[in-house]
């Protein structure tokens, strides 16, 4: 055993030394705070000379290129995967300086789109939650908002058609993607599963969910809302009524979680675009997004879209078809394509393609998504 006093010499020097770490924790937050507002003041004269140049205030590959270089420099311990977060906030912070960014999103509050606008934009930007896609599009296109955020397409439910039916007539361009993994939750008042006698979502986080609703919630009632924050709302007047949704909507309508990542495909993954007004610069990872018409009455009409971008080596990421409105059986053929519109061998794939449809429009060149880390 050891001498009376020994264990109380111990906590009083642990103590002690705990206090002087405390200390220098303040003094490096104190460094941080100052190179902080050194940043700050960089970032006013960048604003100045911004708005002089009339260059846009939103640079998602800057952003991004921010961030990487900042991970490849990471000698650690701080894990590389913070720093997304924390500069974010930072980046949204000091961008404020210049000019507040006004984003709409397909809303309410609570939404994947409102999600998807938090992590990209950070929680300076003013976010407007519109009622649907088109009033996102109006928003941008009537410069009310300087950017916004549209939901175009899901690993498991496909396009978003609303959003492609759109796009061949919004006066604007596609400014860049964004890419959000879908993690759903079951959230109620209780937070207690024998509670639930309804599940309310929107209808496609429903069927994301069926396996596990079918086995853990075989016997309740399934309805569907117009959003999964309106779902949210719902379940937070009605005690045994429950709903799928994101965790954010749950802080919002503050609702407890029952059961996190119930999605049946844990690669659930939905596909934004950022619309705008102002064309991004080449960022050298790109996408190029490209509507056609062909003539339906010649054979081979779309082999002979397609053959210029095999010609040229330019790679074709996906392929989509819509109705063209007031023709039936004609359709709008949207092509994504690596590589800026800038770059020759694209441009020269497109010119030739064009040569050969009825009519086709570019709808943007942006950067790529940046790939997230698991």
């Amino acid at each position: 055993m050891g001498e009376p006093g020994q264990s109380s010499r111990a906590a009083l020097t642990s103590e002690a030394e705990l206090e002087k770490l405390r200390r220098r924790i303040d003094e490096i937050d104190g460094a941080i705070l100052e190179q902080l507002n050194e940043r700050a003041q960089v970032v006013l004269k960048v604003g100045r000379v911004k708005k002089g140049s009339g260059a846009p205030i939103h640079s998602a590959e800057r952003e991004r290129e921010i961030v990487d270089q900042l991970r490849e420099r990471n000698p650690g311990p701080f894990p590389s995967e913070g720093l997304g977060p924390v500069f974010r906030e930072i980046i949204s912070a000091t961008r404020s300086l210049e000019e507040v960014l006004q984003v709409a999103y397909l809303g309410p509050e609570g939404t994947f789109s409102h999600l998807a606008a938090t992590e990209q934009f950070g929680r300076l930007a003013e976010l407007w939650g519109l009622r649907s896609i088109a009033d996102v599009f109006a928003a941008v296109e009537r410069g009310k908002a300087h950017l916004g955020v549209v939901p175009v397409e899901n690993t498991t439910d496909g396009i978003v058609t609303q959003t492609f039916d759109l796009l061949p007539e919004f006066d604007g361009t596609i400014c860049g993607e964004l890419q959000l993994r879908v993690s759903l939750s079951l959230l109620s008042k209780t937070g207690r599963i024998e509670d639930v006698r309804r599940v309310v979502s929107h209808t496609q986080p429903l069927a994301q969910c069926r396996g596990w609703l079918d086995r853990h919630l075989a016997g309740a009632e399934r309805v569907e809302a117009a959003s999964t924050a309106s779902a949210a709302r719902l379940a937070a007047e009605d005690g045994v009524l429950a709903a799928i949704g994101s965790s954010i909507a749950g802080e919002v309508y503050g609702l407890r979680t029952i059961e996190a990542a119930i999605e049946d495909r844990r690669d659930n993954t939905t596909r934004f675009l950022l619309i705008g007004r102002q064309p991004p610069a080449a960022s050298g990872s790109d996408l190029t997004s490209v509507v056609f018409t062909i003539r339906k009455d010649e054979a081979g009409g779309l082999y002979r879209l397609l053959e210029p971008f095999a010609r040229g080596g330019v790679n074709l990421t996906s392929l989509h078809l819509r109705p063209i409105n007031g023709k039936p059986w004609e359709y709008l053929f949207f092509l994504d394509i690596e590589g800026h519109r800038s770059e020759t061998h694209v441009a020269e794939a497109l010119e030739a393609a064009a040569r050969v449809t009825n009519s086709h429009r570019v709808l943007g060149s942006f950067p790529r998504a940046a790939r997230r880390r698991e």
